[in-house]
């Protein structure tokens, strides 16, 4: 069990932001165990022709299907939105002692493999290693999906603020996952390791991720104290076609619009249900204008991007008119 201690300052620091070298950590997971991961498949699928020609040894060494997977590849976000060389240039800026001795660090009763150990013999060529595999693995798996899967972080820290300006830190981690539990003052994750230390003022850090799903991930002291958990909407990141909305909301509204509704269930971007719909940026946002004009959907402005929701008109219309299609 794992547990933070919140003082007064800490709930008021609880921030959130994303991490590309984290999804691209995870989803090295992924791959190698896809009857874990069902819900990544398709994008498995895609990717393997592409990653045929990298040697992913090292990376396989390092990020084991379960369990421990050495910190420095995995840094806090220094800043919300940080970009993917950024991270890139702090893990190869790690110093070589911090390497060699977080690949020699094993869980209790496991065992070093001879790849971690002459990882660790030769930390300086290890780093170099890794970081040229990072990039060229970026850039074949992860770099294509980062506009979609930055879509869908953005409306998950979107709708988790919402939860914490109404009901404070219990509606912030309300629905998290269920292995983490608010009570009173302590953040308890379900984890087999034991931890349980006060922020101390540093707060945590909630980093939103599409491939840690279905688990979480944490990081305690002397690192940033930081929580990975998944995103809700994963299953729709790799959905090529929308879901038919009901016949009387598109006989209302007309299809097209009566499809972006529905898909409204969860904030997204313009450009996300451009892709999600196969429609252009700009026929989407001729629609959303007449929706917004409606009352039915709201824009929320996240860094330079903007996010649309249904107004809780707009929710009631949706639930209403799936509710009769569904009785009908």
């Amino acid at each position: 069990m794992i547990e933070f201690v919140f003082g007064p300052d800490d709930v008021a620091r609880v921030r959130f932001a994303f991490s590309p070298l984290w999804e691209l950590v995870r989803s090295v997971r992924v791959l190698a165990d896809p009857s874990a991961h069902a819900l990544h498949l398709p994008w498995m699928r895609a990717v393997r022709p592409r990653l045929r020609e990298l040697d992913l040894m090292p990376l396989r060494a390092l990020v084991p299907r379960h369990g421990y997977i050495p910190d420095f590849l995995t840094p806090p976000p220094e800043s919300p939105l940080p970009d993917f060389g950024t991270e890139l240039e702090t893990v190869r800026s790690t110093p070589p002692d911090v390497v060699a001795k977080e690949l020699c660090w094993v869980e209790r009763g496991g065992v070093l493999g001879p790849e971690r150990l002459a990882m660790a013999a030769a930390p300086e060529r290890t780093l170099e290693t890794l970081t040229d595999l990072l990039d060229r693995y970026w850039k074949a798996a992860i770099e294509p999906y980062w506009d979609a899967i930055r879509d869908l972080l953005e409306a998950d820290v979107l709708r988790r603020t919402r939860a914490q300006a109404a009901h404070g830190a219990e509606g912030l981690f309300a629905g998290l996952h269920d292995a983490v539990r608010w009570r009173a003052g302590t953040l308890a994750i379900d984890r087999d390791w034991e931890f349980r230390g006060a922020l101390g003022g540093r707060g945590l850090l909630l980093v939103p991720s599409v491939f840690v799903w279905p688990w979480v991930s944490v990081m305690v002291p002397p690192y940033q104290p930081m929580l990975g958990y998944p995103v809700s909407g994963v299953g729709t990141l790799w959905e090529t076609a929308p879901a038919a909305p009901p016949d009387a909301l598109a006989a209302l509204i007309g299809r097209r619009r009566a499809q972006l509704l529905t898909a409204l269930a969860s904030p997204a971007s313009t450009t996300e249900l451009s892709r999600r719909l196969g429609v252009t940026p700009g026929a989407v946002s001729q629609h959303l204008g007449v929706l917004r004009a409606c009352g039915l959907v709201a824009g929320h402005r996240v860094g330079r991007r903007v996010l649309y929701t249904r107004t809780p008109s707009g929710d009631a219309l949706a639930q209403t008119a799936t509710a009769q299609s569904t009785n009908g």
